[in-house]
């Protein structure tokens, strides 16, 4: 084992579809070519998304298809108490404002609310947003390169703790991957912009970050990402060597002759195309 960790993490509102397998897919051959860990995480953080039984559905699906996890499945839902001592952390240090602006008002206003938000009364629902005084707009990505986002974007004072009380995304994944010691992650190109504001949190909270490699997405015949939202066809988990083979395509990687999911993720691992690690996750500001 190098000193590689990475992991797959899908949320829970339903089966696995082509899409999430290939990110899955993508992640575990990335882990295994470096002789690395490769952990599953649940981010089961949004209950009225979440579907019931999902999470064992997607646990057997990832053993049916021969994606085999290290150690034990993480659970966000889990993890309440370290979302929250973050969050005490980034307040204290004068990172975090209240807002309470709704949908209409961000976009009538800009991205960038501060300078015309008024934060709520004590106690009256709000939303944390992260003071984004120092924008990063771009990193470098093992598969795009350098990456560069919309001035605009970059500079969104983004949310990390919703009106609703839940737990937003962007302090989530970058909570736990620090505290996994995640090295390198691998996802969906529809990440990439997000990726920014996490690497804000790690350098507010003084972690190096994470070498990332966004994979292409799997679209649907409208042009549109398949996803669970729309309704994305399930695999199946009876039938996994046509699947992964269709996985391996869109991962851009030859597809190996094989007549086993062990021997064809054995012969997809050793071609694994995605190698190169001479640049780190530089941000630019």
């Amino acid at each position: 084992m190098t000193g590689y960790v990475g992991r797959f993490a899908p949320s829970p509102s339903g089966p696995l579809h082509l899409g999430s397998l290939v990110a899955a897919l993508g992640s575990f051959l990335d882990a295994r070519a470096h002789g690395g860990r490769w952990l599953v995480r649940i981010e089961d953080i949004d209950p009225p998304r979440e579907m019931p039984g999902a999470s064992s559905a997607i646990l057997r699906t990832l053993e049916a298809f021969g994606l085999h996890w290290d150690g034990e499945v993480r659970y966000q839902s889990r993890h309440h108490q370290d979302y929250d001592a973050l969050l005490a952390r980034l307040g204290s240090q004068g990172h975090l404002y209240r807002c309470a602006c709704t949908r209409k008002q961000l976009k009538e206003q800009g991205l960038h609310l501060r300078a015309t938000c008024n934060p709520p009364a004590q106690g009256a629902p709000a939303a944390l947003r992260f003071r984004n005084d120092a924008p990063i707009t771009g990193f470098w990505d093992r598969a795009q390169g350098q990456v560069t986002v919309p001035q605009a974007l970059a500079a969104e004072d983004f949310i990390i703790h919703r009106k609703d009380g839940l737990y937003a995304y962007q302090l989530a994944v970058v909570a736990d991957d620090i505290d996994q010691g995640m090295t390198h992650i691998v996802r969906g190109s529809d990440l990439v912009e997000a990726s920014v504001w996490q690497l804000q949190l790690y350098r507010a909270l003084g972690a190096a970050p994470c070498s990332y490699l966004h994979l292409p997405l799997v679209l649907g015949e409208d042009g549109q990402k398949l996803s669970k939202q729309n309704h994305a066809a399930p695999i199946d988990d009876a039938n996994p060597l046509p699947a992964l083979r269709q996985a391996l395509w869109h991962l851009g990687q030859q597809v190996p002759q094989a007549d086993s999911v062990e021997d064809l993720l054995k012969a997809a691992v050793t071609q694994w195309s995605h190698l190169d690690d001479s640049q780190p996750a530089q941000a630019r500001v």
